[in-house]
């Protein structure tokens, strides 16, 4: 069962000051309510809390729904190599005007709780987010992330991947977060660590980056 506290941990977007306001909290009260009374705690949560209003407030980031307005900044942060060389190749090389705003009508389509926005001081400087599995996989995800050369060793991404990583494992029918790492990326094999996640093994020759075939480092954080 999730601890309550994590309540702290989401907040309403500013247009629940609009008039539909007390709609929206009785629909919502009423949810939580029914919920409650199955003795689900997490079921309630995410009642009163829609993922499509999912939020963290971290000491040094904002996680969030990605936006329209996001385009310039995702331009600016994302179209460097030294992002691109750690990541897989459907991300863009150079990023342009058009991938950007391609990703972000993408994203209005996906599943709103499955790829955020990172954003310092305003603006959007990466993103993170989960592929979830299939099959007798379904228990399992795929975790993912970049961030902008420029908010690098600051802590953000420890932050990030750590409290996006403790929702995603208190959802129902969510056992297993895992990530693979390029061998040559040992900044996101200690961010991994330092969220909860352990080595649990090299996959050699498993991939092709920049023309050259390389180990893959595999990461896990299971459920407790």
């Amino acid at each position: 069962m999730p601890d309550p506290s994590r309540l702290k941990n989401y907040s309403m977007p500013t247009y629940l000051g609009s008039p539909y306001l007390a709609f929206f909290f009785s629909a919502f009260f009423l949810a939580f309510l029914c919920a409650l009374c199955v003795k689900d705690f997490d079921l309630a949560l995410r009642a009163i809390i829609p993922t499509a209003m999912l939020t963290f407030e971290l000491d040094a980031c904002i996680l969030r729904p990605w936006r329209s307005q996001d385009v310039e900044a995702l331009i600016r942060h994302a179209d460097n190599r030294n992002v691109w060389i750690n990541v897989r190749d459907r991300f863009p090389h150079p990023y342009t005007r058009d991938d950007a705003l391609r990703w972000l009508e993408l994203a209005q389509t996906l599943p709103p709780d499955t790829q955020l926005a990172i954003e310092v001081d305003g603006e959007a400087v990466g993103g993170i987010g989960l592929e979830p599995q299939t099959d007798i996989e379904r228990v399992s995800a795929e975790i993912g992330f970049w961030l902008s050369e420029a908010c690098w060793a600051r802590g953000i991404m420890t932050q990030a991947v750590t409290a996006y990583s403790d929702w995603a494992l208190n959802r129902s029918g969510l056992f297993r977060l895992y990530a693979s790492v390029l061998a040559w990326n040992p900044a996101s094999m200690r961010v991994l660590e330092k969220a909860g996640y352990q080595r649990e093994g090299c996959m050699r020759k498993s991939a092709i980056k920049d023309g050259r075939v390389i180990d893959r480092i595999l990461y896990a954080r299971v459920c407790d």
